[in-house]
């Protein structure tokens, strides 16, 4: 029995190995390799990417913090009592802070 070659397994490997195959092609596996390979490279893309993230992070925290004051400065020419009340608090909070200040 150890002498007979099951060609019905062996095609089934072959299958399985192919499969393995375009797995790690698509999966770029090559690329992470070569990359660790040159560990220089990896640091460059690395600070890149910090560079253009914090750059994303504060553009978009300028979109949503001029959204916010807009829609707050709309909320205060309504003249709703609550909210002018809430923003005359945070007014004089300020103040006092800057009259407190040298």
């Amino acid at each position: 029995m150890g002498d007979k070659i099951n060609f019905g397994l062996i095609q089934n490997l072959m299958g399985k190995i192919e499969e393995l195959n375009e797995s790690l092609e698509k999966a770029s596996i090559a690329e992470y390799i070569e990359l660790y390979r040159k560990p220089r490279r990896l640091l460059y893309l690395n600070f890149l990417a910090g560079i253009v993230r914090g750059f994303g992070i504060a553009i978009g925290f300028t979109v949503v913090g001029a959204f916010f004051l807009y829609g707050l400065g709309r909320i205060a020419a309504l003249n709703l009592p609550v909210v002018g009340e809430f923003i005359a608090e945070i007014t004089r909070i300020v103040q006092n802070e800057l009259a407190r200040r040298p």
